[in-house]
């Protein structure tokens, strides 16, 4: 069994994440197994009472029914939730990047297609080719991780102080002309998160973070880090602009 080490991206910058468990990982695996198994035995029974009476029709629709589900389930919710399934969730887990970022579409399906035909696939003795990949892998990485460069977190870190967001004051004009409704919450948890964490990271963590995160806001919110103006310095004005909007006009 692994320890849990902090994430290190391949140019060696330690990453403020923790290695998700393999224990835990088996067992929001399990919860995303009952959701699929309840999902195809609901399409069983419309198939089987609904369905067409011609048998080698009704064999196509359950054998479509069965790849949607085992491929199109992990795709679909890690691509919505950015790296989250019903399991993940419940055990505070996340799949992101290599380097920390969150994931998107070619990776959740580089993830699913590979766990339903290597990880986990009826060729193989089922989940044991992902048990022992993870097992040896130093990242507890199975080969769907290898394939689309992507690791498993904790998300559930230790508790730290919620950081004081003020507005810069030479940002605020800048902030109040914002378009902030591409910004998720998920990013915005992370920026969060960033900033709380901010003097305690190692400078090269602070600096890598900071970049990833302000091209991530940049490019949801349609507007770079302003000329001058420290990254730090630039999503404060971001999380604070878009806590005095939540707050309407009597929130101080």
């Amino acid at each position: 069994m692994h320890p849990e080490p902090d994430l290190v991206t391949g140019d060696a910058v330690v990453l403020d994440l923790r290695l998700a468990r393999l224990a835990s990982r088996a067992l929001a695996f399990a919860i995303d197994v009952i959701i699929q198994v309840v999902i195809l035995v609901a399409g069983l029974l419309v198939v089987v009472f609904a369905g067409p009476d011609d048998g080698a029709a009704a064999a196509a629709i359950l054998l479509s029914l069965l790849v949607l589900v085992r491929v199109g389930y992990p795709v679909l919710c890690e691509t919505l939730t950015r790296g989250r399934t019903p399991g993940k969730a419940a055990f505070g887990l996340r799949v992101v990047r290599d380097d920390g970022g969150p994931i998107r579409f070619r990776h959740a399906l580089t993830r699913g297609l590979a766990g339903a035909v290597v990880d986990f696939g009826p060729a193989f003795v089922w989940g044991a080719v992902a048990m022992v990949v993870s097992l040896v892998s130093e990242k507890s990485k199975r080969v769907g991780d290898f394939l689309a460069g992507t690791v498993v977190v904790q998300e559930h870190a230790p508790e730290v102080a919620a950081p004081d967001i003020e507005m810069p004051p030479p940002l605020a004009s800048w902030a109040a002309g914002l378009d902030l409704t591409g910004l998720t919450d998920d990013l915005a948890l992370a920026v969060r998160q960033y900033l709380a964490r901010y003097q305690s990271l190692r400078e090269d963590a602070r600096e890598h973070l900071g970049q990833s995160l302000a091209q991530e806001v940049a490019a949801r919110i349609g507007a770079p880090v302003p000329p001058g103006a420290p990254v730090w310095a630039y999503l404060m004005a971001v999380l604070a602009e878009r806590r005095r909007r939540a707050a309407g006009p009597f929130g101080g």
